[in-house]
């Protein structure tokens, strides 16, 4: 029997609406006092410690299944012509041995400038406290720093991120964090003498109930003589809402 293509998105769309009558949409909110990613500043037009982002986004995940997408932003200013960032991703969680896994894709968008843009797979384990995170550059560039885009020749796919956190409810509504991340850049880009470097946070969040958390940490990264006051530890405080 040929299927027209109306009769075929039909049956698609049955098959799918168990999915979509279990999903669950959530969203959240954000303010802090320094978008810092990957311990370094995300606002690098003025030299200070205090520079407050908004943040945002949701999460949809499709009931038990596993399957979640999402969106999260954040206003910055790192890139000329543009000052937001929208993070696209989806992925699978799952447990297996013991350990609760995260599987996904990540898309880093600069709706100003693409030079910035960036594309990431992941992959993540976690067992009790501890969280182990890796990010692999999928994209010709790696946040801008090849100049893929621009056309330079350069690549600066292959770049690699390694986390380590552990996270720790030390008292009621009050969790201890800490977290530490490597940073590797691809050959293109460690051959202009851009060093590969180390990121670290430590602190903590207090949850009041409702969906209101208020976090305060230490951020910052190694190789502050090449990076610049970017990568300077800072204290940065901030205030989310889960809806």
């Amino acid at each position: 029997m040929i299927r027209s293509p109306a009769m075929t998105f039909g049956l698609a769309l049955a098959a799918a609406l168990p999915l979509f009558a279990s999903a669950q949409l959530t969203a959240n909110l954000g303010l802090t006092s320094n978008y810092k990613f990957r311990g370094q500043d995300q606002d690098t037009s003025r030299q200070r410690a205090v520079k407050p982002a908004l943040q945002g986004g949701f999460d949809y995940a499709f009931g038990d299944t596993g399957w979640y997408v999402g969106n999260w932003n954040s206003s910055v200013d790192w890139l000329s012509g543009n000052s937001l960032e929208a993070d696209l991703y989806g992925g699978y969680k799952f447990k297996a041995g013991g350990m609760d896994l995260d599987l996904g894709a990540l898309t880093y968008v600069y709706p100003g400038n693409h030079h910035g843009n960036t594309t990431e797979l992941y992959g993540a384990a976690s067992f009790g406290p501890l969280t182990a995170k890796y990010s692999h550059a999928v994209s010709r560039d790696y946040f801008n720093w090849a100049g893929a885009q621009a056309g330079s020749g350069l690549k600066g796919r292959n770049t690699g991120y390694l986390n380590l956190a552990y996270a720790h409810e030390i008292a009621p509504q009050t969790t201890l964090k800490a977290a530490v991340g490597y940073t590797h850049f691809a050959g293109d880009i460690h051959r202009q003498g851009v060093p590969h470097y180390v990121d670290y946070s430590v602190g903590g969040a207090y949850d009041f109930g409702g969906g209101l958390a208020l976090g305060a940490a230490v951020v910052g990264a190694n190789h502050k003589a090449f990076f610049g006051d970017g990568n300077k530890a800072r204290l940065v405080v901030s205030l989310t809402k889960t809806l």
